[in-house]
């Protein structure tokens, strides 16, 4: 950052601070933060727009995919599971995983969208 990108002078608006203080005090930032650092990860953002793409895959599918080994896969997969971003349903031995709702899938394209914008803007 350069000097023109910041405040030559400090001010600021004291009932815009202040209002939008209180509304961050209300919302759950943090969750928000924690779900957006787990699909961070170049290898999570894979998963999520692997399971964008196709509506159900295995953890096999999913190291192949990926180019990982299955336990690797399935660390990826527990995190993206934690954080609320996919769910899971067992079928005999194998686990099959999923996107837990179309926000997720939003989020994800939005995102791609926006990438592919500013790309074009450079």
């Amino acid at each position: 950052m350069n000097k023109k990108d910041t405040c030559e002078v400090f001010c600021y608006d004291e009932e815009k601070v202040n209002r939008i203080q209180e509304d961050i005090q209300q919302v759950d930032i943090s969750g928000v933060s924690q779900l957006l650092k787990a699909i961070a990860d170049e290898n999570r953002a894979k998963i999520t727009y692997a399971l964008c793409q196709e509506e159900e895959l295995c953890v096999c599918d999913v190291a192949n995919i990926i180019g990982v080994s299955v336990a690797n896969a399935s660390h990826h997969l527990r995190t993206l599971y934690r954080q609320g971003i996919i769910k899971f349903r067992k079928e005999g031995k194998l686990a099959f995983y999923s996107l837990d709702d179309e926000h997720i899938k939003q989020i994800m394209m939005i995102a791609l969208t926006h990438k592919k914008e500013v790309m074009a803007n450079v």
